[in-house]
């Protein structure tokens, strides 16, 4: 008998969870949410802010550039600086045909995207900063963690050459 209460309460619990209405507690410092849907109607879930501050968005698409035109050419791993770069990050880059375009691999995924920069250009290297930006997600949203490589192209003033190209990262928050 025991047994059939202790499952009967649970039943309980589990659809006392089966509601469209919730008020979630936020973290301290936050305002409440209030999510309500309506079953059987065509419209999106509604997600109102008590406070009327625009709730975060979902990131951009993380877009793949053009392939490189004429086709890609490794540069040598000795013209490529990366020793400012975490780890995680692929130390490599390819030209265009015409050496103006480099690709570099920068990394995205979950609720970041990536770009790449030419910070600074001289006759004896190309410094590119790669940039991952982080959008917070919605409120009750959760991100992946995962990131992977994306592959990014820059213009260059002039062809890369004998030019060194030195890599570093940033991220930001959108």
């Amino acid at each position: 008998m025991r047994n059939v209460k202790a499952a009967v309460a649970l039943a309980v619990l589990a659809l006392a969870g089966c509601t469209s209405t919730s008020t979630d507690n936020p973290p301290l410092g936050q305002s409440s949410v209030t999510t309500t849907t309506t079953t059987g109607s065509t419209s999106a879930p509604t997600t109102l802010s008590s406070t009327g501050e625009p709730q975060p968005t979902a990131p951009p698409p993380q877009t793949t550039p053009a392939p490189l035109e004429g086709g890609p050419t490794e540069v040598p791993a000795a013209q490529i600086d990366g020793s400012t770069l975490p780890d995680i990050y692929e130390k490599k880059a390819s030209t265009s045909a015409d050496g103006r375009t480099v690709q570099v691999l920068g990394l995205a995924g979950g609720c970041k995207t990536a770009s790449a920069e030419v910070t600074a250009q001289s006759g004896d290297q190309v410094l590119i900063t790669l940039v991952t930006t982080y959008y917070p997600p919605p409120t009750g949203v959760l991100c992946t963690q995962e990131l992977r490589s994306v592959p990014l192209n820059v213009t260059l003033d002039a062809p890369l050459g004998s030019r060194r190209i030195v890599l570093e990262a940033r991220e930001e928050a959108a």
